[in-house]
């Protein structure tokens, strides 16, 4: 392919900087359409954004020939139904993240894309930002000897929005079950399996502790690697304060990082101690576009494709089980 010409399916939050600019800032890429379920909404962010084609039917956007890959940035509960789309329209395809409601969802879209050797990508971009490049060349250069453990502590506060009991697509289990569980520690979950290779077995609890709203707003976990490493994980999103720490530790040192907080990559050994700051870019996706581009002109693979983001909503799934089994 030369220039990536874009189509994208919903204009919300996520892509106003985080995912939107990069489509149409990146070389080699550009937006050259939207479309969403409330039209005005997408007239709107086409306005703002030069993006020159708006469509009012989603399956026409799909369909155009002036549009080579669709970006689906729409609530999980939508994501199966429209990647299915793009697999049938025979266009790679970009989702965000959750992947789909389930794992069973998951496997289906990644067999349809593999069905038609189309590339199926999904939006777990720590995998591509330069933080998370450097926390895995360390690993890889066994700054700390063989992993032994990882552990996660995420804590947030409920924001006015929860308080108020507005409505949250994200706390709505009909479109993305776990609530902020699944939206907010799906990527660390993802990272770590970037990072340290497949969970081969997990075991959770998920419960609702405050009452705000009907998805689970407290979760704890412990899983095993495919590697022999253990790790331990918990997410609460009903605390007093904002918390995100993450250690991995192995036989000659440990490292330190956040997985949303820009907090500085810290590692120490018994022979040294790093401190590396490295901020993310102004729109956090722009690595992860940059690597599209490069899979879909022949370059190297991307590294978050719906076979590994599957692998996520798998063990999100497990984590979750207790939750229906209860």
């Amino acid at each position: 392919m030369g220039t990536i010409r874009w189509g994208m399916i919903g204009c919300g939050a996520v892509t106003e900087v985080k995912s939107g600019p990069p489509l149409y800032s990146v070389p080699g890429s550009a937006l050259v359409a939207v479309a969403s379920r409330n039209a005005a909404s997408a007239r709107d962010y086409a306005q703002r954004h030069g993006v020159r084609q708006v469509f009012e039917d989603i399956d026409e956007l799909i369909a155009s020939d002036e549009v080579d890959a669709v970006y689906v940035a729409t609530p999980p509960a939508s994501h199966s139904e429209y990647a299915l789309k793009v697999a049938r329209a025979g266009k790679p395809c970009c989702v965000e993240k959750p992947m789909a409601m389930d794992h069973a969802e998951c496997m289906a879209m990644v067999s349809a894309f593999a069905a038609r050797d189309l590339p199926l990508f999904v939006s777990y971009y720590r995998r591509s930002l330069p933080r998370f490049v450097a926390v895995k060349q360390w690993l890889e250069e066994d700054l700390i000897g063989e992993v032994r453990e990882v552990s996660w502590h995420l804590v947030k506060p409920p924001s006015p929005r929860d308080l108020a009991r507005e409505p949250n697509w994200r706390t709505q289990p009909e479109t993305s079950p776990g609530g902020y569980f699944s939206d907010l520690a799906s990527h660390g979950i993802d990272l770590f399996q970037f990072l340290l290779g497949d969970i081969e077995a997990v075991q959770g609890f998920a419960t609702n502790q405050q009452g705000l709203y009907r998805a689970e707003d407290a979760v704890a976990a412990c899983w095993r690697f495919a590697g022999g490493a253990l790790g331990t994980g918990s997410w609460n999103f009903g605390g007093d304060h904002r918390s995100d720490e993450v250690r991995i530790v192995g036989g000659r040192g440990v490292i330190r990082f956040s997985v949303f907080d820009e907090a500085p990559l810290e590692a120490r050994t018994g022979k040294e101690q790093r401190s590396v700051s490295i901020p993310n870019p102004a729109h956090i996706q722009t690595p992860h576009v940059e690597n599209m581009v490069r899979h879909l002109r022949g370059g190297a693979p991307h590294p978050s494709l719906g076979i590994e983001a599957a692998k996520t909503s798998w063990v999100m799934g497990e984590i979750l089980r207790a939750r229906t089994e209860r």
